[in-house]
């Protein structure tokens, strides 16, 4: 019987899954896939570890929701690719632990009615996280189920990245700037200790930059700030989240325009970004490829908010040691990385653009030339194998 671990990870348009066995207790990965909504229906994809697609399949979405549809069909494969396989925990991402989860933890009825009550902090994430876990639960009675946060890594904060200035009740009372990606900065700064360990342990600066972007500042594999706040809407731009935003803009739509909060909602987090900027594509690959003057807009105003973090987040660190890009936007699009980097000598940044457009995201690379004091990497994240190591520390336990 093959002992497996298996990891969802429910996006707002996508669900990532992934199987590995258990040998010695580490987790290795047999197949990986991803099952997301695309213009024409819905789609599905498993690949090896290779990255060789092994089962592939479209269908256009009914009246049943996306991800409810998408989580039958990933159990329904796992089930008819291994048969055989015991699964021993089921490990998922969730985006927001609130005030109090700062580790990896089993879930049981009272974590689960904690974690509904955090959706109206990550509304387009904790629905479709908790919509997994049940559907695994289901799956696979009495199999561990592990709840892996996001908002975890960001936990040790100093209070100046904590708070915001309000009445001090609010921070109290859970109003606080949490953080987001954890579990890719913590993948990364594990990868970073095997590839460059000194660097590791010095000033980082990392870029998770994708449909959903942020970036974090590590000291010596800790995490001291980052780009988003109480919800996953500040900081960068994104595929079609504002990022930052002036506070009086909330309060001019709900006076003005007479906007109640779900229309609201709905602009922040469904309509603006990306996709509200260009009018054209949440898809930086798209907007990449467009000859419209708005698709041009559209990165020029997400390059520059980069550019800013960056150095905003450098200043929190009181200087540079490494620089990390991460995620589908980090890995892919050279020429984000490039523009982001440009004429950045001044931080310490000296960008070789051979190395820089070579780096495609298969594997890590250095992209910094041989004269930059900074070191700059592109890694690309898993945050699959964080959330399989995590959930096999709890089959060791139950074992």
């Amino acid at each position: 019987m093959m002992r497996v671990v298996v990891t969802l990870n429910a996006g707002s348009s996508s669900i990532k899954f992934a199987l590995f066995e258990l040998r010695d207790h580490t987790p290795h990965l047999l197949v990986s896939g991803l099952a997301e909504m695309v213009p024409e229906g819905r789609r599905m994809r498993v690949r090896d570890p290779q990255g060789r697609t092994l089962h592939e399949e479209d269908w256009t979405g009914d009246a049943t929701p996306f991800h409810a549809d998408a989580l039958n069909r990933v159990l329904r494969r796992r089930q008819n690719a291994f048969p055989e396989a015991d699964v021993l925990a089921v490990g998922h991402r969730v985006v927001h632990g609130g005030v109090h989860y700062n580790r990896p933890l089993r879930i049981d009825e009272v974590v689960l009615t904690d974690l509904r009550g955090l959706v109206p902090l990550a509304p387009l994430h904790q629905p479709h996280n908790i919509a997994g876990i049940e559907a695994a639960q289901a799956a696979w009675p009495g199999v561990p189920q592990v709840a892996c946060f996001d908002t975890a890594f960001h936990r040790a904060h100093p209070f100046v990245n904590d708070t915001f200035a309000l009445p001090r009740r609010f921070y109290d009372e859970g109003v606080r700037r949490y953080g987001f990606h954890g579990l890719s900065y913590e993948y990364i700064t594990r990868r970073l200790r095997e590839i460059a360990p000194q660097h590791a342990a010095g000033r980082v600066v990392v870029a998770h930059l994708g449909n959903g972007a942020s970036m974090c500042a590590i000291r010596d594999g800790q995490s001291v700030a980052s780009s988003m706040g109480f919800t996953a809407l500040d900081g960068l731009p994104m595929g079609t989240r504002t990022g930052q935003l002036d506070p009086g803009v909330i309060l001019y739509l709900m006076q003005e325009k007479r906007m109640t909060a779900d229309q609201i909602s709905d602009l922040l987090y469904k309509e603006s970004g990306l996709k509200g900027l260009s009018g054209i594509s949440a898809d930086m690959r798209e907007l990449e490829e467009s000859d419209r003057p708005e698709a041009a807009q559209a990165i020029d105003y997400f390059v520059f908010r980069v550019r800013r973090e960056l150095g905003g987040l450098a200043a929190v660190l009181g200087g540079l040691d490494a620089m990390v890009f991460c995620g589908g936007i980090g890995e892919h699009s050279w020429r984000v990385r490039e523009r982001t980097l440009d004429a950045m000598e001044w931080i310490g940044i000296d960008l070789d653009r051979d190395a820089n457009r070579a780096a495609i995201g298969d594997g890590h690379a250095v992209i910094s030339s041989h004269r930059s004091r900074v070191r700059v990497f592109v890694i690309p994240t898993n945050e699959e194998a964080m959330i399989a190591r995590h959930s096999a520390a709890f089959v060791d336990r139950t074992d």
